[in-house]
């Protein structure tokens, strides 16, 4: 079965194929909502935003806030700085942590629950596992950056996680933190297969905030694969890539 709903201000898909316990969609999308409810900066409700005002600090901070917090200060310091959840202006902004987090926990949730074969779509960053309903490999298509309604390539991630970072949907959001204001380079769209989609995701935007040279980046970095399309239309892939684009 698959449902969608609108959480954390993007479509989100799960697909179950076979038979599960009850309710499990319920309640994977009610763990979704919680996560939008604690970490969304556009809430003035969230715990982020009490972080943020000044209202929560030190030890009142939840535990999930400090997972996310740890991951996004580990990745700083692996991506040399690109990543990071401190905006300029001083406040912080987890959401580059969040996303592929949620999604890869609710792919958990959906495991312990039973599920063997599923697949969940946030926006457009995928953890798949198992097969389809046809009992295929699951596969997922890179958007062209250029044309939102068609793809540049399908990819298989055989259990593996999908994430990509660009500015063809919402815009310039991603920043190179070590010139801040300064406007990105010619990249629109990169996209990065980890072995789990919040490696994906962190990474994806990490290597999109180098311009060009992420791309080299997520080549060589053990696990990652890589495809990069530039504001001219030309597409730069990683050396395993390939292979991921056939079942």
């Amino acid at each position: 079965m698959r449902l969608t709903r609108l959480i954390m201000g993007m479509p989100i898909t799960i697909e179950i194929v076979g038979a599960t316990g009850p309710g499990l969609h319920e309640r994977a999308f009610a763990y979704l909502e919680s996560v939008d409810h604690r970490f969304s900066t556009y809430r003035a409700d969230s715990e982020i935003s009490a972080i943020n005002a000044g209202r929560i600090a030190g030890d009142d901070v939840s535990d999930e806030m400090r997972e996310v917090f740890a991951l996004g200060e580990l990745t700083r310091a692996e991506t040399v700085g690109y990543f990071d959840i401190r905006r300029p202006d001083g406040s912080l902004d987890p959401s580059g942590v969040v996303k592929g987090w949620a999604i890869r926990n609710t792919a958990r949730l959906l495991e312990a629950a039973g599920a063997r074969n599923f697949f969940v779509d946030a926006g457009g960053d995928v953890q798949a596992v198992g097969h389809n309903a046809e009992g295929g490999p699951w596969r997922a298509g890179i958007r062209n950056p250029f044309n939102p309604d068609g793809h540049v390539k399908t990819v298989y991630p055989r259990g593996r996680g999908i994430a990509t970072s660009g500015t063809y949907v919402r815009g310039q959001h991603i920043y190179d933190p070590h010139h801040p204001g300064q406007p990105l380079s010619d990249v629109v769209s990169l996209t990065v297969i980890g072995k789990d989609v919040l490696e994906a995701d962190l990474f994806a935007t990490a290597a999109f905030a180098m311009g060009p040279d992420g791309i080299r980046f997520i080549e060589e970095r053990p696990g990652l694969e890589g495809y990069q399309i530039d504001a001219h239309g030309i597409a730069t892939m990683s050396s395993g890539f390939e292979a991921l684009t056939t079942p």
